[in-house]
């Protein structure tokens, strides 16, 4: 760990100069409470650095959650063993291709019975009509999104089966992210506020719009957790046909890495946002994937207190998406995939594992903040375009 400042330190050791003036000026802001915590995983995001952690007294930045609220992982160990398996393992990824809705477009045409417990469930706890931001919200519930957001069958140091995905709160997340992010910046102008990055626009607790942004912010996180376990289901039973038997769910972890919670931290109640972190608290389980050619880790918090209790969420980009295009080749991405069953396309030159840090390395930066309890290498991997 490096004290940057008094209120910035830092668990990467690879690091761009300009993530970490990022995060210094985020520093800046007069609500900071004790420190910002830069995770292994930092890189540029807009406004804040994506992989730090951010607690604030009073405020909440809608930029340092991040327009994909709620986004994050689950994954469940099955009884089976990857010998257990046939090899013609194109199958099982069409099967979930067919199943699951990928890309940033992508939705349902209808709702399963399971989707529209769900989407009922959510409904009940909202305050507010979803539809204002997406008419087709309920739709969107149980599909993947793009990016970085996949789906894998991986194996574990033991041999055991693991099913995995990533994904959050798709476009109506997105919406209202960038909705009160556009709240925060009209009133900072309005009230003559200067601020070292416009994306740090706050709102301040005891206002109507903090109260709103806090309502929905709470709502899209639920939706994440709930379009996590409806494609999980999907995984799960797309898996069972493949494998000709039930699957025994002998484990299942669930962790958000984009989110905002009420947390005590160095003696004081703060609003704590991990933008691409998850909670390291003492003996909470949790998930760090790799790139989609990489290691994945199930990994048991350490609570670690300067961190505030966090962990890095990832590898973390080394190439900007356009800079991993000019960069690198489909033979090169081939090669980096061999042994793992994929669509193999360009549209995926910008995920090749060159583009991000070595998994590796993020876990040496973390070793005081986390535990490694399984390494996961994946069999079959799903993304969208």
């Amino acid at each position: 760990m490096q004290r940057i400042n008094e209120r910035l330190v830092n668990w990467a050791s690879l690091i761009e100069p300009e993530t970490l003036q990022q995060a210094e000026k985020a520093s800046r802001l007069p609500f900071i409470h004790p420190h910002i915590a830069l995770m292994p995983d930092a890189h540029l995001g807009k406004g804040a650095t994506v992989g730090s952690v951010i607690p604030t007294l009073g405020a909440l930045i809608p930029a340092a959650v991040g327009v994909d609220i709620g986004c994050g992982m689950a994954a469940v160990r099955t009884q089976y063993r990857v010998e257990d398996l046939r090899p013609d393992r194109g199958e099982l990824r069409l099967a979930i291709e067919r199943t699951i809705p990928l890309s940033a477009g992508g939705y349902n045409t209808r709702l399963t019975d399971s989707a529209q417990k769900r989407v009922q469930q959510l409904t009940a706890r909202a305050t507010f009509d979803p539809a204002r931001y997406a008419k087709n919200w309920q739709l969107q519930l149980g599909s993947l999104g793009s990016g970085n957001h996949f789906i894998e069958v991986c194996r574990d140091e033991h041999g055991w089966v693991w099913l995995f995905l990533h994904s959050g709160s798709r476009g109506v997340g997105n919406k209202i992210a960038s909705h009160h992010i556009r709240i925060a910046q009209d009133l900072m102008t309005k009230r003559g506020i200067t601020l070292p990055d416009r994306d740090l626009a706050y709102l301040e607790e005891g206002t109507e719009e903090f109260a709103a942004y806090l309502a929905e912010l709470r709502w899209a996180q639920e939706f994440a957790l709930a379009n996590r376990d409806e494609m999980m289901d999907r995984v799960i039973a797309c898996f069972a046909e493949f494998a000709g038997g039930p699957v025994e769910e002998r484990e299942r972890v669930q962790c958000h890495h984009n989110y905002t919670e009420q947390e005590t931290h160095y003696g004081k109640q703060v609003w704590l946002s991990r933008k691409g972190a998850i909670n390291a608290e003492k003996g909470r389980p949790g998930l760090i994937p790799g790139s989609m050619g990489d290691a994945s880790y199930v990994v048991s918090g350490k609570g670690d207190a300067t961190s505030l209790n966090s962990s890095p969420h990832g590898a973390g980009r080394a190439y900007s998406r356009s800079k991993a295009r000019k960069t690198f080749t489909r033979e090169q991405l081939r090669t980096a995939m061999k042994g793992i069953e994929f669509r193999d396309t360009d549209a995926f030159l910008d995920e090749i594992p060159q583009a991000y840090k070595p998994i590796d390395v993020v876990m040496q930066d973390a070793a005081s903040l986390v535990e490694i309890r399984h390494t996961l290498r994946q069999l079959v991997n799903v993304k969208g375009d």
